[in-house]
């Protein structure tokens, strides 16, 4: 084999393994922002699993992350004590920052 195969296989692995890493970050940050949107509507038990894996599925409908803050947004809509987007979007961020040092 010839070192530009070699090369070649070498960076096909690492992107590879750099894809799995972001999915598990993704999956992962999900489950924290569910979690967090779960604590914010009092869910209990249970219903915090059930929620979480909403927010977990929700994030699969489109490309992006726009479905998966609508859907908490959304939720949150119910609340007496408002949440703006801005801040569902950073917490998103702060649950990404925190699912990175989970595998990094």
């Amino acid at each position: 084999m010839s070192s530009f195969d070699d090369r070649k296989k070498s960076f096909e692995k690492k992107f590879a393994n750099d894809q799995e890493l972001q999915f598990k970050i993704t999956s992962r940050r999900n489950k924290y922002f569910g979690e967090w949107a779960a604590e914010k509507l009092s869910k209990k038990d249970e219903e915090v699993e059930n929620y979480i894996n909403e927010v977990i599925r929700a994030d699969l409908k489109e490309p992006g992350d726009m479905d998966l803050i609508e859907k908490v947004q959304k939720d949150l809509d119910s609340l007496s004590d408002k949440i703006s987007i801005d801040e569902i979007k950073s917490k998103l961020d702060e649950c990404f920052e925190k699912a990175k040092k989970d595998f990094l």
